[in-house]
């Protein structure tokens, strides 16, 4: 086995599931570890030290969620969880509990594949600059320097809309929730005030998208939160 290869720890009980993403992760040539139940993921967790961890939340002998905080405790290893559970505040605690991303069943492979290399881009080391420096589109944000340019051209940003623009920005890929945002961009006093976020959001499309009514770049996830893509 190459030590080049992506390794994934899948905690899955159904087999069938199982099987199918073995089949499609190894095909872009992922190494993939199966475990059935959270005790056997655990294990797997810490014994293997995966490149990314995906779990489904209905496990046999322990909830999904649990499994996601004891991961959680002890290191960042990026966490996608797959479920059959669609409604929102299962998604929400999820993400509260350590998780980075979220796919409901039944799901693309194409898009389980694209987020995978999305969170693993985030894991990778980059030197200052180019950390410095996070493009999308045609715009691009220098967290350095803390300017925005669109098409080579400024963009004036008003200090939250720039708060939200970086905070996106630092967690490319990932699903923010409204809680998370709110505490990172107004501070703990104001994580119910969810209006905040959709005005500034609004804001931030009509500057920075080409297409505001049809984002591609600033997604909403209903219920949830927000990610943005590169």
């Amino acid at each position: 086995m190459s030590d080049t290869k992506i390794h994934i720890v899948l905690i899955e009980d159904d087999k069938q599931i199982r099987r199918f993403l073995n089949t499609v992760l190894e095909a872009e040539d992922m190494s993939v570890f199966e475990a059935e139940n959270g005790k056997q993921g655990l294990i797997a967790c810490a014994t293997r030290k995966p490149d990314l961890l995906i779990v489904d939340l209905g496990l046999p002998d322990m909830s999904g969620l649990d499994v996601i905080r004891d991961v959680r405790s002890w290191t960042e290893v990026p966490i996608i969880v797959l479920s059959a559970r669609t409604q929102e505040q299962e998604k929400v605690a999820a993400l509260n509990a350590g998780a980075d991303d979220y796919l409901s069943k039944p799901f693309g492979a194409a898009e389980l594949i694209a987020r995978i290399h999305a969170h693993l881009r985030r894991r990778q080391p980059q030197s200052t600059q180019a950390d410095a420096v996070f493009n999308f589109g045609d715009v691009s944000l220098n967290l350095a320097l803390r300017t925005v340019s669109r098409a080579g051209q400024s963009v004036h940003l008003s200090p939250i809309e720039y708060r939200l623009l970086s905070v996106l920005a630092r967690n490319a890929g990932k699903v923010m929730t409204h809680q998370q945002l709110l505490k990172e961009v107004w501070g703990p006093n104001q994580s119910e005030n969810s209006h905040y976020l959709r005005i500034y959001m609004a804001n931030l499309r009509q500057k920075l998208e080409q297409e505001p009514a049809q984002p591609r770049h600033f997604l909403t996830e209903t219920g949830v939160g927000y990610r943005l893509l590169a």
